[in-house]
């Protein structure tokens, strides 16, 4: 990676770690569904213009069922989780669970993309996976007021982000990262339009809250994501993987400041325990070899 190129990693892992904040601190006002349909909504009406060419119009139309289909499961229904995962769950922590895509991804593309794991990955997944239950071991608690079926929401925004990735690899590959982004992002909109509209909050939202909204739209959706596409094609998607690690680190450190959120020791062990377990799933640390990838 180029210099340059560090720099738009670390602009990009702090756009996305501060999703988290925006989401935190919108999500008890909007709701869930409204906020993300402002977040895709206005995404999309800034992204829109980088389709206005007759190609990239055609291509949309041709593949419109696909991106339908990639709207949904890597934006719709994961980040409507992440908003409502937020509502109880501090921004920091939510991030760390989000950080096990990439162990979704493993599993999903050996299971059903015929994507080969190899042995030291099956270990890297089970690191992961204690240091998951490593943070969450005492909140887990399902009954009313509890914290269970927030972590669980989370973890499912991470099973949708795997989905994704395979169903985007297998079957849109062929598409310039424009028609992805911008194409995703509009039939996400249309997606959340009726429902978002129906869940309207019927008491004023504050300032404080359109503000954290459109935040999230305009520098957490649209600035992060044409840098994302943008650091694949200069760096490739290998480099570009390791936002994954670096969120969640951003997204603590914003909490801490921004929101005062506490970083206990259960939580460090746990990150530093599931970072460590999806760098050795996803072979950016390869046992038994001197070089670190």
């Amino acid at each position: 990676m180029t210099p340059a190129d560090s720099l738009r990693l670390i602009l990009l892992s702090s756009l996305w770690g501060m999703s988290f904040i925006f989401m935190r601190v919108a999500v008890p006002e909007f709701g869930p569904v409204p906020l993300i349909l402002v977040r895709m909504g206005v995404g999309a009406l800034l992204l829109i213009p980088l389709l206005l060419s007759l190609r990239y119009l055609k291509l949309v139309w041709e593949n419109k069922g696909g991106l339908l289909l990639l709207g949904l499961v890597n934006h719709v229904l994961p980040f409507v989780l992440l908003a409502l995962a937020t509502v109880r769950l501090e921004a920091g922590f939510t991030s760390l669970i989000n950080a096990t895509t990439p162990i979704f991804t493993a599993l999903l593309g050996a299971l059903f993309f015929t994507t080969p794991v190899q042995r030291q990955q099956y270990l890297g997944l089970a690191l992961a996976f204690v240091g998951v239950y490593v943070l969450s071991a005492n909140r887990l608690d399902f009954a009313l007021g509890g914290d269970g079926w927030f972590i669980l929401s989370a973890l499912g925004a991470t099973f949708c982000y795997g989905v994704a990735s395979n169903y985007s690899k297998t079957y849109l590959s062929h598409l310039p990262v424009r028609v992805l982004a911008a194409g995703s992002t509009a039939m996400s909109a249309l997606i959340l339009l009726i429902p978002g509209l129906l869940l309207w909050p019927t008491e004023p939202i504050s300032g404080l809250a359109w503000a954290n909204g459109l935040s999230l739209a305009v520098f957490s959706t649209t600035v992060a994501f044409l840098l994302y596409f943008g650091l694949i094609a200069s760096a490739g998607a290998t480099a570009t993987s390791t936002v994954t690690f670096l969120v969640p680190i951003s997204a603590l450190l914003w909490g801490y400041l921004l929101l005062g959120e506490r970083l206990s020791l259960q939580i460090l062990v746990g990150m530093a325990i599931t970072l460590v377990g999806t760098a050795i799933a996803t072979r950016m640390i390869r046992l038994g070899h001197r070089k670190v990838a």
